[in-house]
């Protein structure tokens, strides 16, 4: 594979509720690999504002954090107890090395409460590869493999 850029996604989302990022070309010999992935709570002095996220690869992928599950890739939180000097913790953050998004990704988020908003960074390089490890990868991230 050969690496030939470097990106970042970044925005918020409400939560209880899963959106597309759209990183598909309609070329199967480009990918994605995630290197980063963090939600940050969006009001760092509401003591109530605790958050959570996971990014896949399909929009049905879930509420829950299942590590076994083929379509899930990086997983991540942060507490707040709300203070004017920010969160007291470090927010939490895991992502499967063994990453490669050929198609979009999804990225699900959620609140204390629905409807409040999270944000979310994204960093992920780009590479260029043969159309088979492509259409291999499109497969296993179907959770088809």
């Amino acid at each position: 594979m050969k690496k030939i850029g470097s990106f970042t996604a970044r925005g918020s989302i409400r939560g209880g509720t899963t959106e597309r990022i759209t990183l598909f070309d309609g070329r199967f010999d480009t990918g994605y690999v995630i290197t980063k992935f963090v939600v940050v709570v969006s009001d760092p002095d509401n003591s109530s504002m605790d958050c959570y996220g996971m990014i896949g690869t399909t929009n049905d992928m879930g509420t829950t954090w299942k590590l076994e599950q083929q379509t899930q890739l990086g997983w991540a939180s942060m507490y707040n107890s709300g203070n004017a000097t920010g969160p007291t913790a470090q927010p939490f953050s895991l992502v499967d090395r063994d990453n490669l998004v050929i198609e979009d990704l999804y990225i699900y988020g959620e609140t204390h409460s629905d409807g409040l908003l999270l944000n979310y960074y994204i960093e992920m390089d780009r590479y260029e590869f043969n159309d088979w490890k492509g259409a291999l990868t499109m497969v296993r991230n179907r959770s088809q493999a």
